[in-house]
């Protein structure tokens, strides 16, 4: 009792900016990661006008069909990542696993930046893939990890802004840059991460469960505010304690189990979690608007954005039009990442979907009045006058951009942390990002097979008939999570109680605070809304504290 009441008066002169900013520069290092992440997917953009023929001294030339995979293949290669990211993570640590990811990505730039043969390109284009599905199981853990409850969901949505930001540096670079300098520019990033990675502590969770008990007491220590070890003892010995007790819980659970079956029935068993309904349910929500964030239109006009700026005669320099769009796309995710807490996942999808149809039909029906069918690249299109130029195409484009980044781009990454109960939730996560890379590669892959079927305007007017049907369906197919606790939503999904499509979350914790709860300080033992999750399964009840 003492010690706790000499600690007291020492924590409550630590003020909530100090609590905070540990945390904060936690989550911005493990970004610079997911910054070079963003500007491995920008790459293509770049790349490809100049690998079509647009560079009279560009010395690898490739024709059409192996366009398209340059500007897929890296999306192929990211589940490869994401299968052995787990694997990879938790015998080394978050940390550490992080760091090394950053060692093939400065090999496939610095293989881009040497390249003399196309499969050169190919294979660097692949380990970025991979290296991109790599760093998703400990930076997604990390964050997770090492920040509390109050500051889990804003800083979350810091992640999708480094990736777009990544991808806007990249777009920067190749308006000023050569395509091979922008490579051994952009193995700077890598680098620098992989420094910057040392600054900040391991996860206390993953140090704990190496038995590095002191480690532990100083990472909680340093994110609690940059404490003395003995200021964190509280806090850890909760921590280990709460760690300690689970770890039992499945000790005595697989005990059981090997006891009562064998283990070709324990994988049977295991097996038939995803063939449930509070899997398939869930998993088929996500992968349809993953579907319907890359086939809207925004994946194809991210990767070929410089051939389609030159076909439509953007009236601006057709890289400084890619500029405006990357912009577009970091406005439209950090307005998401602002509002929809007030708004609910529901009305910014909406509204999302909306504007991102009207967009493209918009954009369709202009280059079908002109008369342009085909794709055409930088070097074989002819410079347009003034008379021939028209904003309106590129506007349109631009704000496509800006609709979507603010809604159906993110909604599924939003998802994929609730609708999941415990029990599957990380593999579960990881199937639903493959998916997402997978209809990402399928999505540009066969955009030159729908110009060559459909024309330019017939493409475009299919990715807004998708957004527009999208819109019909989430209507009556997504609920609102937003405010609402994981236990509500997997049950929602779980076949229990349904889920009210508004959102109320934050008045009712607007009536809280009136009534003198201590929101800010709330544990993830105490906040349902973080780790509680209760879920009903065939009449059982699985429970995780």
């Amino acid at each position: 009792m003492e010690g706790e009441k000499s600690q007291s008066p020492a924590k409550a002169k630590i003020s909530s900016i100090r609590k905070s900013l540990p945390q904060i520069l936690a989550v911005s290092v493990k970004n610079v990661l997911l910054l070079a992440f963003g500007m491995s997917l920008g790459f293509p953009t770049i790349l490809i006008p100049s690998l079509s023929g647009g560079d009279p001294e560009e010395e690898i030339v490739l024709n059409q069909d192996a366009i398209s995979w340059i500007g897929s293949v890296n999306l192929l290669c990211v589940p490869l990542g994401c299968l052995l990211s787990g694997f990879l993570t938790q015998p080394i640590g978050r940390r550490r696993s992080m760091q090394l990811v950053n060692l093939p990505f400065v090999g496939a730039w610095l293989l881009f930046h040497f390249a003399k043969y196309p499969w050169h390109v190919f294979l660097a284009s692949c380990i970025t893939g991979v290296s991109g599905g790599l760093l998703e199981a400990p930076t997604l853990t990390y964050l997770a990890e090492v920040t509390t409850p109050n500051l889990r969901g804003v800083l979350a949505s810091t992640s999708t802004v480094a990736v777009i930001s990544g991808i806007l540096i990249q777009f920067l670079l190749g308006t000023f840059l050569h395509w091979r300098s922008v490579a051994l520019v952009s193995a700077i990033l890598p680098i620098t991460s992989c420094i910057l990675l040392f600054l900040v502590p391991e996860s206390p969770y993953w140090l704990i469960s190496k038995n590095r008990l002191e480690d532990a007491q100083k990472s909680i220590a340093w994110l609690k505010g940059w404490l003395e070890m003995e200021e964190a003892e509280q806090d850890f010995k909760e921590l280990y304690e709460q760690l300690k007790k689970n770890t039992e819980n499945e000790r005595a659970h697989i005990s059981t189990g090997l006891n009562s079956e064998s283990k070709f029935t324990q994988v049977k068993n295991n097996l038939k979690l995803y063939t449930k309904k509070n899997f398939l349910w869930p998993f088929g929500l996500v992968t349809f608007t993953f579907g319907l964030g890359h086939f809207s239109g925004m994946t194809t006009l991210q990767t070929y954005a410089v051939n389609i700026f030159t076909t439509l005669k953007a009236p601006i320099d057709k890289y400084y039009a890619t500029i405006m769009l990357g912009v577009a796309e970091a406005l439209g995710c950090i307005l998401s990442s602002t509002l929809v807490h007030f708004t609910g996942k529901r009305k910014m999808n909406f509204v999302s979907l909306i504007g991102t149809g009207l967009c493209f039909f918009i954009v369709a029906t202009y280059a079908q009045t002109i008369n342009v069918t085909k794709l055409q690249t930088a070097g074989t299109v002819a410079r347009s006058t003034k008379d021939e130029q028209n904003w309106l195409p590129m506007t349109f484009l631009v704000t496509a951009a800006f609709f979507s980044h603010a809604g159906i781009r993110i909604l599924p990454w939003m998802l994929i942390g609730e609708v999941y109960y415990s029990k599957i939730r990380a593999p579960a996560s990881g199937f639903s990002g493959a998916a997402s890379y997978i209809l990402g590669f399928i999505s540009n892959k066969i955009f030159f097979s729908m110009i060559s079927v459909l024309t330019l305007p017939g493409t475009f007017w299919f990715y807004s008939f998708v957004a527009l049907l999208g819109f019909v369906a989430l209507y009556f197919w997504l609920p609102e999570t937003e405010g609402k606790t994981l236990f509500q939503i997997t049950e929602h999904f779980g076949g229990g109680k349904k889920l009210d499509r508004g959102v109320n979350h934050f008045i009712k914790m607007r009536r809280l605070k009136k009534k003198g709860h201590d929101l800010e300080n709330q544990s993830g033992e105490t906040n349902a809304a973080f780790d509680g999750d209760i879920v009903k399964q065939n009449g059982d009840t699985d429970v995780k504290l």
